[in-house]
């Protein structure tokens, strides 16, 4: 009975010591994951004071570069695209470079606060007046959070940022909501806006996105995205890499950053960005780009995966930059 016990014992021991690297790797392990996500945060900003509302906001410098997954793409073959809907045109000669069924009507979610920035400028209210984040704001039907609480108080050009740049609902909202007459006065203007740029196809109803019912085509998108461009407020904010806003109350900043990883990179020369995710719109892109000398237009609607946006402009890049003028129209689908 003693040497049975005597055996267990031994064996217990063993087993024990035999586990004991394994635990120590795995924690050394943990550790490391937690050291290398600490430094990939940079620490250089530029700094800029906005005097109406006393936050400081600082601008972060880009950190980050987008990656996806591994593309052997090399742009000399037709181009193919994931998204399901996609147009890419010459913003200067109007040509079609590449479509994807572009007339079908789509939910475009967040690209809609391009609409909600025109409107809001064409208006002329001062940028510089506080406005504030109301319960009104909160999104009660996605239930998405947000880092602006109710009772924030930011002027109407921080609210602008934050629109574009981050994709902030509750500034895209707050917007709308403090136009002359309210956000049903907002969302009848952004329609009338849209009718005027010769967008048929394309219907608002909230100012944020949020709602699926705000739809368009990637036809019409090309049409919101060049009229956008010629506000310069909307191609600087919506081209900044990342934001630390520290707001009233507060003692640390938050930290805004684009959400489009593209800017953050670094390595396009993107003037115009906007993104887009709900379910029923899949993941969303518009943007205006310098590729290869040429000013071009790039809509990629209804992506499935959080890469694939980024992936597919990575191919359109290379595709256009691998291909004379004259034969990029020939590579047309849907």
């Amino acid at each position: 009975m003693k040497k049975t016990l005597r055996k267990f014992i031994l064996f217990y021991i063993s087993l024990a010591l035999s586990l004991a690297p394994v635990v120590a790797d795995a924690a050394t392990d943990k550790k490391h994951r937690q050291v290398s996500k600490q430094s990939k945060t940079s620490s250089k900003y530029k700094a800029v004071k906005y005097k109406a509302s006393g936050s400081r906001v600082k601008t972060r410098l880009p950190a980050r570069k987008a990656v996806a997954a591994v593309d052997h793409y090399d742009g000399t073959t037709p181009l193919k695209l994931a998204s399901a809907k996609a147009l890419v045109i010459n913003q200067l000669t109007g040509e079609v470079l590449f479509a994807k069924n572009t007339n079908m009507p789509t939910p475009i979610a967040s690209v809609t606060k391009l609409m909600t920035a025109m409107v809001m400028l064409d208006a002329h209210l001062p940028m510089d007046e506080l406005l504030y984040i109301s319960d009104e704001d909160v999104d009660y039907l996605k239930h998405t959070t947000s880092r602006l609480s109710v009772g924030t108080m930011l002027t109407r050009g921080e609210l602008l940022q934050l629109a574009l740049m981050a994709s902030e609902n509750r500034a895209a909202s707050a917007l709308g909501r403090h136009y002359p007459g309210g956000a049903n006065a907002f969302v009848k203007a952004m329609n009338h806006k849209a009718k005027s740029l010769g967008m048929h196809s394309t219907r608002f109803v909230d100012a944020t996105g949020l709602d699926s019912n705000n739809i368009s085509t990637a036809e019409d998108l090309v049409k919101m995205v060049d009229a956008a461009y010629h506000y310069p407020e909307i191609r600087q904010v919506s081209t900044l890499p990342s934001q630390e806003i520290t707001l009233y109350g507060r003692q640390n900043p938050l930290n805004f950053v684009n959400t489009n990883a593209l800017v953050r990179g670094g390595n396009w020369d993107i003037g115009l960005s906007k993104t887009g995710f709900i379910n029923e719109a899949g993941r969303c892109l518009v943007m205006q780009a310098q590729i290869s000398g040429q000013p071009v237009i790039i809509v990629l609607l209804d992506s499935a995966g959080k890469l694939t946006r980024i992936g597919d402009a990575n191919r359109i890049r290379k595709w256009v930059e691998n291909n004379d003028a004259g034969s990029l129209g020939t590579f047309v689908s849907g």
